[in-house]
């Protein structure tokens, strides 16, 4: 069976500085109509470094969930076409002042395809150098340097439960780089 939704009509609701919201009508494999809203985002990339026994996170306020998350370093792309490796090699500079020798692709996830097609990508970085940490304007974070059981404790007791730093670490692991 064909599950693919036809799109027949496009309207955009709202167009911000991150993300575009759409609203489609669809034909459905049945044949019915509905409606379908869309949160358009540009795409991203989220990198676990680690150090020795360590991980490194950032701790920020997120206002649409009112609560501080542990997370790994992550942003969006800037420009559209923007190569993921780029993108991340620039948002970790910026959000914990390292770069990395090593990078290492771990795929990519969809964050919510339910309303969104954000995409993230992620990575493993290993063998760091110290720089300095440059955040955006609006943006406030803490970099915390946390040992690697620990980090895992976190997870299995819901201190962490942003999705993209969950999705990071269990690849890195399952290929057996943790």
């Amino acid at each position: 069976m064909d599950l693919t939704e036809i799109p027949i009509n496009e309207e955009k609701v709202f167009t911000g500085r991150l993300l575009d919201v759409r609203k489609y009508t669809v034909k459905l494999p049945n044949g019915k109509e509905s409606t379908r809203e869309i949160v358009v985002h540009p795409g991203a990339v989220a990198m676990l470094p680690v150090e020795d026994d360590y991980v490194y996170l950032v701790e920020q306020y997120r206002f649409p969930i009112s609560q501080t998350l542990l997370e790994v370093p992550a942003g969006k792309f800037d420009e559209p076409g923007e190569e993921p490796l780029e993108c991340g090699k620039r948002e970790l500079e910026e959000e914990i002042g390292k770069t990395a020798e090593k990078w290492i692709y771990l795929g990519y996830i969809h964050t919510t395809p339910g309303f969104s097609n954000e995409v993230i990508h992620l990575y493993l970085v290993k063998d760091l150098k110290n720089t300095q940490v440059n955040p955006d304007e609006d943006e406030f974070l803490e970099i915390k340097k946390i040992k690697i059981k620990e980090f895992e404790k976190m997870i299995l007791e819901n201190k962490i439960t942003d999705a993209k730093t969950i999705a990071c670490y269990s690849r890195a692991k399952l290929l057996g780089e943790i």
